[in-house]
């Protein structure tokens, strides 16, 4: 059930990435982070009402809030060391941050087979090269490797907090839901700070009422991520749910060879071969 879950958990976040991605070629990147966000915190927020959630509100929950704090400070400096590339650089070195999940498992006493070991090592391998790393080229600026290891702690964290934040299906609702609105808060701060000093608040034509869907489907996603991550770290060794989950950079990948016909380069199929072998020794250990 843990690695069904931590899969499915790759498979969302993948989709979600892909289809951010896609939005932030028209829309500013910060709009679509907290117009997603808002549309998942709306969402939530009923099934809250209507499971009575409210109920399960306790102290976990300062968990829920430290990862929405941790979440788009995250993802901020991702999108600005993206901005600054090469991508092909800042995308594999973004996926570190499984060790802060992985190194909290092993803190807490689970000591994986060698058989997951040896699958922790090669899916992991798999991740970083189906980002397609640059092995040559111009030295990358510091800025960008600090912005890009600041990024991979903040997901590797927003991984390990959200895993401690509730124990039962209504009370992961109203995790989510407090973590939902705490990436709202975060995020319009930066938004209105970024548009102060000038930046794009919206694309030229105004509010992108007809991307709606599309945010909407980014952020329910993003959550559904979340829960699925949650429940997987629940109910099994974290260090497995944590490495299956972090698939997620090969489900984006094939999303744009599927829907956009971009070609992977020769690395990055050889990753998402590693990362299949990895998740079969994981799966099977």
């Amino acid at each position: 059930m843990t690695a069904l879950l931590a899969l499915a958990t790759s498979l969302l976040w993948g989709l979600a990435d892909f289809g951010g991605g896609l939005l932030t070629r028209r829309i500013p990147a910060l709009t679509v982070v907290v117009v997603s966000q808002v549309i998942a915190a709306v969402v939530l927020g009923a099934i809250v009402v209507a499971t009575g959630g409210w109920s399960e509100a306790g102290p976990r929950l300062w968990f829920a809030g430290a990862a929405g704090l941790a979440g788009p400070v995250a993802m901020i400096c991702f999108y600005k060391a993206l901005a600054q590339g090469p991508m092909g650089v800042v995308s594999p070195l973004a996926t570190l941050g499984v060790a802060v999940p992985v190194s909290v498992g092993l803190f807490l006493g689970e000591r994986p087979g060698l058989v997951q070991v040896a699958g922790i090592a090669v899916a992991v391998t798999g991740v970083v090269l189906a980002g397609g790393p640059h092995l040559r080229g111009a030295p990358v600026e510091r800025r960008t490797i600090v912005l890009t290891l600041v990024a991979a702690l903040g997901f590797g964290a927003v991984f390990a907090l959200i895993a401690e934040a509730s124990t039962t299906v209504t009370g992961l609702f109203l995790a989510l839901f407090v973590q939902r609105v705490t990436n709202v808060a975060v995020g319009g701060a930066a938004l209105y700070t970024s548009a102060k000093r000038g930046g794009a608040a919206l694309p030229p034509g105004g509010f992108p009422w007809a991307a709606l869907p599309a945010l909407g489907f980014v952020g329910l996603a993003d959550v559904a991520a979340n829960g699925t991550y949650s429940v997987a770290a629940q109910h099994g060794p974290v260090t497995v749910a944590a490495v299956l989950a972090s698939l997620y950079p090969v489900v984006t990948a094939l999303a744009a060879r599927g829907f956009l016909s971009e070609r992977l380069r020769a690395i990055q199929a050889a990753g998402a071969g590693l990362a299949l072998v990895g998740t079969l020794l994981l799966a099977a250990g």
